[in-house]
């Protein structure tokens, strides 16, 4: 929770820096998540699936000395994880949830008076929240809850950037997508299944609607 409330000043002080004394506007947007877990090094060649989640952002818009370059500050529920490839018909899938704090710059390309293009940029920190494993081996199901950094679980803080597009119709309405690149290692002191130099990082692709004023 520290973590968290430090993230949040973070957010306004960089609200702050960027947006003194210009217009903010602000807006929320939600959809859905296709998750997964990347390895990287020795055992590069191992994958996960993508697995299904949702995501709900609240974010303000800030114009940094132009019309057209803005700041785009805010708060975020982003459901992760991966679903594993199947071993002996038995197929696993772990669901997190995380409270993420994106800092995004974004340009904006207006299409006369139909509204904007906006392509956008930048870094982001999550805290960890709540996580489940699913097992299915095709006869019963089930799942057991789990609580980061605990036991050797996946650690609880991420650290990545995220690369946002879309379309703002001029009545604030957007159609947007985006892609999450994580790039803290998450594994857990348990985690024995690769070692060395192996890295575990989120990965997720979005899409979805949202509103702006």
């Amino acid at each position: 929770m520290k973590k968290l409330v430090l993230g949040i000043m973070m957010l306004g002080i960089s609200v702050g820096a960027f947006a003194q004394g210009q217009p903010m506007g602000f807006g929320i947007k939600a959809g859905v998540n296709f998750p997964k877990y990347h390895w990287s090094g020795t055992n590069s060649d191992f994958e996960t699936k993508a697995a299904t989640n949702f995501h709900v952002t609240a974010f303000l818009d800030a114009p940094i000395a132009t019309d057209w370059f803005y700041i785009q500050p805010g708060v975020s529920l982003q459901g992760k994880g991966a679903k594993f490839i199947d071993t002996d018909n038995l197929e696993a899938t772990q669901n997190t949830m995380w409270i993420e704090v994106p800092v995004n710059f974004v340009a904006k390309f207006p299409v006369q008076n139909a509204g904007s293009f906006f392509l956008g940029a930048g870094p982001y920190v999550a805290f960890g929240i709540s996580g489940k494993n699913k097992y299915d081996n095709g006869w019963n199901t089930t799942t057991e809850e789990f609580e980061f950094d605990k036991d050797g679980t996946i650690k609880g803080t991420d650290f990545g950037f995220n690369f946002i597009g879309g379309f703002q119709l001029a009545n604030g309405l957007m159609i947007h997508g985006g892609y999450g690149l994580g790039i803290t290692d998450l594994r857990g002191s348990n985690n024995n299944f690769f070692t060395g130099d192996n890295k575990l990082t989120n990965r997720v692709w979005t899409v979805g609607l949202g509103f702006a004023l």
